[in-house]
């Protein structure tokens, strides 16, 4: 919902960052690296260690930053790369929650997982086709001018949102099971308001 208020804001803070390191660290290289601690995250709430899990989910997003921050800072943008971080980006937002329903182990941690993984998955064919329809119309990120590879059609729950309910989800396991609910219901809402946005822009069928 703010993603692309913030996208200035977190560039500007990251470019520092990205202008001192080593000449020999690629960006591709910082996407994959991140999903290491993204994926501990998710093994860590399994486990039950909250403070590691949060502490390596917020490495995952401080990474996941910085990768493409790089690529900007030395004009090393590839749609190679942007195709590797948003796939790995999805990768990881899937693990989390299973971490956290094995953390907890009820019935209900599973279903509010699975409810939230299917809203993802709804999702995720909502923004992104539209994204390529909007795309092939001229009407993408080039001519809206975003900083991402192609147009993120917006949403109710993007990556602040989740950044955040997956923390208070991570740090605190007993909200866990509501947080998901919160956020699978955030996410269709997105959906929502996104199909009804594109009717009207697209045309009616």
């Amino acid at each position: 919902m703010i993603d692309r208020a913030l996208r200035g804001p977190k560039e500007r803070a990251l470019a520092p960052i990205a202008r001192r390191a080593p000449g020999a660290v690629h960006p591709t290289a910082i996407t994959l690296a991140a999903v290491v601690p993204g994926v501990g995250a998710a093994v860590a709430a399994g486990l039950g260690a909250a403070p590691v899990a949060v502490a390596l989910w917020l490495l995952n997003r401080l990474l996941d930053g910085l990768d493409g921050t790089l690529a900007r800072v030395r004009g090393a943008q590839s749609d190679a790369g942007a195709y590797a971080d948003i796939l790995l980006d999805v990768a990881v937002y899937a693990a989390i929650p299973l971490g956290i329903a094995a953390g907890q182990g009820t019935r209900g941690a599973w279903v509010a997982a699975a409810a939230l993984l299917a809203s993802f998955y709804l999702n995720a064919i909502s923004w992104s086709y539209l994204s390529a329809l909007l795309e092939r119309r001229g009407a993408g990120a080039q001519a809206r001018g975003e900083l991402t590879a192609v147009t993120m059609p917006p949403g109710v729950v993007e990556g602040a949102e989740t950044l955040v309910i997956f923390t208070l989800a991570l740090a605190v396991p007993g909200w866990s099971i509501v947080a998901m609910w919160v956020m699978a219901g955030g996410v269709l809402a997105g959906v929502a308001l996104r199909a009804v946005w594109a009717g009207r822009a697209l045309g009616a069928p």
